[in-house]
């Protein structure tokens, strides 16, 4: 990896744009994390489902989605260092949790109650992208990064927002 730590959008985009090796499809991985995303919700409906029905039979339909979750996901993350494969099913189910809760509210409540969520929901699946796309690097923060951390969040989406098109089919 790089040791110095882009600082702007424009230098995160060159910094992937050098790193590209032809295995680098953002369209698709932003196909696949939307899958996973359903994948996992999918994993904790069969898991309460056998839990209210008692029919352990939708814990083998679950052990079936999460065989294919942990292959789709195998796609995305290539090299889990510490944790990272745990951190980032868990921010892909956050970031869908938030934006379903987002399109409830937007139902019930207005845009205004939905945006929060949308925002937030947002910024978890970026830094799903951050993460595995390797703009973040595993080393200690300083006690001035760890103030400006959220300030890296929303860097991280206008990132996503600049280099994701899923309508490019090349």
């Amino acid at each position: 990896m790089n040791s110095k730590k882009p600082q702007t959008v424009d230098e995160w985009i060159a910094r992937i744009e050098q790193s590209k090796k032809g295995d680098v499809d953002l369209s698709r991985d932003e196909d696949l994390s939307i899958a996973l995303m359903n994948l996992v919700s999918l994993e904790e409906h069969f898991y309460f489902t056998a839990m209210k029905t008692n029919n352990q039979e939708y814990l083998e339909l679950m052990k079936k989605v999460r065989d294919i979750r942990t292959r789709c996901l195998a796609r995305i993350i290539k090299n889990p260092q510490g944790e990272e494969w745990c951190i980032s099913k868990h921010l892909l189910a956050g970031s869908m949790r938030l934006y379903e809760v987002g399109v409830k509210e937007l139902s019930t409540h207005g845009k205004e109650q939905a945006q929060k969520f949308f925002e937030d929901g947002f910024e978890l699946w970026s830094l799903f992208f951050a993460l595995n796309m390797g703009l973040i690097e595993s080393q200690p923060l300083d006690a001035k990064e760890m103030k400006t951390e959220e300030k890296n969040m929303s860097k991280f989406s206008m990132l996503m927002k600049k280099i994701v098109d899923c309508c490019k089919e090349w």
